[in-house]
């Protein structure tokens, strides 16, 4: 598994526990760093998310029809937070290569439903990348 791929699953388990256990993800990362260094994408993922996470709640939310945050299992809409992070905020990583990630993560990790679900709100949102980038 390459570095990247390694370092959203670590920054994945991060935020599903916060969302699970209503605690920030950093002090769940900084948790995990007792068993040995954190990724720094890891890290930046981490806080990313957190840091913007009222922005990715809204485009999900907005992009998810007919489905709110709750009502989604947990590890898609924080794969959906991961993911639109990258979309929108990291600039070194190519669209295809975010929503690539995601729909491997929530093929491994969740729902039989969940790729064509997430590939749906993902793809929506590349499609509109440009205008959602100058709301931020």
């Amino acid at each position: 598994m390459a570095a990247r791929s390694k370092a959203r699953k670590r920054a994945l388990d991060a935020v599903y526990a916060a969302d699970m256990r209503s605690r920030p993800a950093a002090e769940l990362l900084a948790e995990q760093a007792e068993n040995g260094p954190v990724n720094e994408y890891t890290q930046r993922l981490v806080d990313g998310v957190y840091e913007h996470r009222h922005r990715l709640d809204e485009v999900i939310t907005d992009y998810a029809q007919g489905w709110t945050l709750r009502r989604m299992p947990a590890v898609d809409r924080n794969v959906l937070r991961l993911a639109v992070f990258e979309i929108l905020f990291v600039d070194d990583v190519p669209d295809a290569v975010a929503v690539s990630e995601a729909l491997k993560l929530v093929g491994d990790l969740s729902t039989d439903e969940s790729p064509a679900f997430v590939n749906g709100v993902l793809g929506n949102i590349v499609r509109d990348r440009e205008q959602l980038v100058g709301q931020a």
